[in-house]
């Protein structure tokens, strides 16, 4: 079910926040990233203070106007259609304006991480723009806390092992964490 984005944000806030701020640190000097939309990467998106300039990339109006707030961040925003519960835009035209991005990284949230059936949010417009983004970007970071593990969206964006990093928290099951590591997806735990 496609939640707006102003509940899930309530939702393990204070999780989100520890996540997002594991998150800042993989930020280098002159990055370009892709931020997708939802409640764990809008809690990055708050938190985000670069050092130096960085170019970011967003289907998130919300995140838009949150990053336009802060120093040392050049927003490109993707058009296409509007989406009410997200704040943000998918689509074909919006997929299309990924041509000629090219990023360091993309950070997604998810509605589920489940090793059967992989990465997965509530959509399939928005399964399908993150594959697409997940092409503009060399890594995909997944933010997503602990309650995430097990569960399933009905969009399915990629196969676990399609992931390079998910940043959670501690909550992680160990028999679950080994798995994903043993396909070479690396787990930071945010504490």
């Amino acid at each position: 079910m496609d939640i707006s984005v102003d509940i899930k944000a309530s939702q393990n806030r204070d999780k989100k926040l520890i996540i997002a701020q594991a998150a800042q640190s993989l930020i280098t000097p002159d990055d370009a990233i892709i931020i997708a939309s939802g409640s764990s990467v809008t809690a990055f998106a708050e938190i985000l203070t670069p050092r130096n300039m960085i170019n970011v990339v967003t289907p998130s109006l919300g995140i838009a106007v949150i990053l336009n707030e802060k120093e040392n961040v050049k927003v490109m925003v993707l058009g296409g259609e509007m989406y009410q519960n997200s704040l943000s835009v998918r689509g074909s035209y919006t997929e299309a304006g990924l041509v000629n991005v090219s990023c360091s990284k993309l950070f997604i949230g998810c509605d589920g991480i489940n090793l059967e059936t992989g990465i997965t949010c509530s959509n399939l417009a928005e399964a399908s723009l993150t594959t697409a983004m997940m092409k503009s970007c060399t890594q995909t970071v997944v933010l997503a806390d602990s309650s995430k593990f097990g569960r399933r969206g009905f969009g399915k964006i990629g196969n676990v092992e399609d992931i390079d990093i998910i940043i959670t928290d501690s909550g992680i099951p160990s028999t679950m964490r080994k798995k994903i590591e043993d396909l070479g997806v690396q787990i930071l735990i945010a504490d």
